[in-house]
């Protein structure tokens, strides 16, 4: 372990989405100093509308746990 989870709003095709699981899960076993061979990822695709209700339960409402923070207004995907 660990596991990644990669949400993001829809429209991107599956090799696109393979490609930065791929990318994500290879930077986080060099930031950690481990294999890759325990990582897993999912990617999870949104509508705008949707993305509302993500962005509060997981940014927004957990903001000890956000290490990267957001800089734009979800809304604005609206």
């Amino acid at each position: 372990m660990p596991h990644i989870g990669i949400k993001m709003l829809a429209g991107r095709n599956e090799e696109q989405k393979k490609k930065a699981a791929e990318a994500v899960k290879n930077a986080l076993a060099e930031a950690l100093g481990m294999s890759d061979h325990y990582i897993t990822a999912t990617v999870e695709d949104y509508s705008p509308e949707e993305w509302q209700t993500v962005f509060k339960e997981e940014i927004t409402d957990k903001p000890d746990k956000v290490y990267v923070k957001p800089q734009y207004d979800p809304k604005s995907l609206l």
